[in-house]
């Protein structure tokens, strides 16, 4: 598919443009709103290529913790043999906890871990189905208490009989973003995993304690303007990480129900080093 087209609904799902103006300027680029209405289907998410990891060979579970404006819920996966596992927190992007990032989280446990994914928009209601929607209800949040509200899982986690208290996290697009704050905000966190998330304010890396991950599409120019700035500050900050810029694919590579962004060779990649590296620093 056309690169400006990927750019364009990348500009719709992040910026965001409206519903209306997004067809419009995809209308003009392919044709018409016959053929934008036609290729939508390919752009936007599919659940239905969600679940690659069954839950039957694992235990599963929704719990809940208190948050700073009500309980969070959250999706917990592990192992089924009772003990204390390495745990991993499991960020979204900027659509809520849905089916893909469920997935991850058995991804995650099914090498391992106890994974827990948070959901950010449980003060609103939780996770709509309309994408559309919850990228609206994201807009409600506020950074700050979206912060917080990750941070709370620290507290609740040392209260589980099967978290060994070492945790890590790994994040997607507004996780990826979210990963990088709790690196700078927790130093408890033992290791932090990026998949093409914002950075933080250079300011604040010195604060850094957690070994971090970062993984980048190389077309994902929004992004990756700030990488830069931050691999000058990981450096000089002398903080332990990785930087894996994966040439010729999109933001969201990772996402199996993205269909024209998703990358499985560089999903794969990316998420065999992501494990190997949770591993190392948590197990």
């Amino acid at each position: 598919m056309d690169q400006q087209i990927i750019n364009l609904y990348d500009e719709y799902t992040h910026r965001p443009l409206s519903r209306q103006e997004f067809i419009s300027r995809l209308a003009k680029m392919v044709g018409g709103v016959t053929a934008a209405m036609a290729i939508l289907p390919m752009l936007e998410l599919n659940a239905t290529n969600a679940a690659t990891v069954s839950a039957d060979e694992l235990f599963t579970d929704r719990i809940s913790y208190p948050g700073i404006n009500g309980d969070m819920q959250a999706y917990l996966a592990r192992p089924k043999a009772e003990a204390k596992y390495p745990t991993v927190i499991v960020i979204h992007e900027n659509r809520g906890l849905n089916d893909h990032i469920e997935d991850v989280a058995r991804r995650a446990a099914s090498a391992g871990f106890l994974a827990i994914a948070p959901n950010a928009l449980s003060s609103l209601g939780g996770t709509p189905a309309d994408e559309d929607e919850a990228r609206k209800l994201f807009q409600q949040l506020k950074a700050e208490d979206s912060l917080q509200n990750f941070i709370k899982v620290f507290d609740y986690l040392p209260g589980r009989k099967d978290c060994n208290g070492s945790i890590g996290c790994v994040g997607f697009c507004w996780g990826g973003s979210m990963s990088n704050k709790l690196a700078v905000n927790v130093p408890s966190l033992k290791a932090a995993v990026a998949f093409y998330g914002g950075q933080p304010d250079t300011a604040d890396v010195p604060k850094i304690k957690a070994a971090v991950q970062l993984h980048y599409g190389g077309l994902d120019e929004r992004i990756n303007a700030g990488i830069p700035a931050y691999q000058i500050a990981l450096k000089s900050a002398g903080t332990q990480y990785e930087l894996y810029i994966y040439e010729g694919v999109n933001h969201a590579f990772h996402n199996n129900t993205a269909p024209t962004r998703y990358n499985e060779a560089a999903a794969k990649l990316a998420w065999q080093r992501t494990t190997e590296f949770l591993g190392k620093h948590l197990k």
